[in-house]
């Protein structure tokens, strides 16, 4: 079951749009605080050697990630290290199984994947926007570590156990009460 709803995704979307340079540069400080191995997958980027260009754009995908954790109204565990490696080994193992196969079948297998994701709205915004920004971009070798960073924030998100004790990040909603 989705932990962050088709409208949840739609008031993150909105409270993103709304925010200004200063607003974001604080959400960089609340994402440190409350996950700071999501920011860190974001920051290694550099060091694998994606353009600022392009860590701008994996930014605001991690932007529009944990606002719509905010909006969901939950309290989210702190995703680990571990987790992070665990969900990228499981997305990349899920991509190298359709490398072999037609564009018209990997395209099939994704819809697939997509429909069976327990965080369905986000996983297919995130695809989305992923596919439109390959169209705007001169292709790098170096797209494929933004891609999956994408991908993880959203697989993270997803299967990260809520009931972990002890675990709770410091993820204010908005709409709390």
């Amino acid at each position: 079951m989705s932990r962050i709803s088709g409208e949840t995704l739609c008031r993150a979307i909105g409270a993103l749009l709304a925010m200004d340079g200063k607003q974001k540069a604080q959400l960089c400080d609340e994402i440190f605080r409350a996950q700071p191995h999501l920011f860190g997958s974001f920051l290694v980027q550099k060091r694998l050697g994606v353009s600022i260009e392009k860590m701008a754009f994996l930014l605001n995908l991690l932007f529009l990630c944990f606002q719509a954790m905010k909006e969901s109204g939950m309290a989210w565990p702190l995703i680990s290290e571990d987790e992070l490696d665990r969900q990228v080994q499981r997305y990349a193992a899920c991509v190298k199984l359709g490398d072999d196969l037609s564009k018209k079948h990997r395209a099939h297998l994704m819809k697939q994947y997509i429909e069976a994701h327990p965080e369905k709205e986000l996983f297919a915004y995130v695809h989305v926007e992923m596919a439109n920004w390959l169209k705007r971009i001169v292709p790098e070798e170096t797209d494929k570590y933004v891609m999956l960073a994408a991908a993880n924030f959203v697989n993270c998100i997803a299967f990260v156990p809520m009931n972990a004790p002890g675990t709770k990040a410091d993820i204010a909603s908005p709409h709390a009460q």
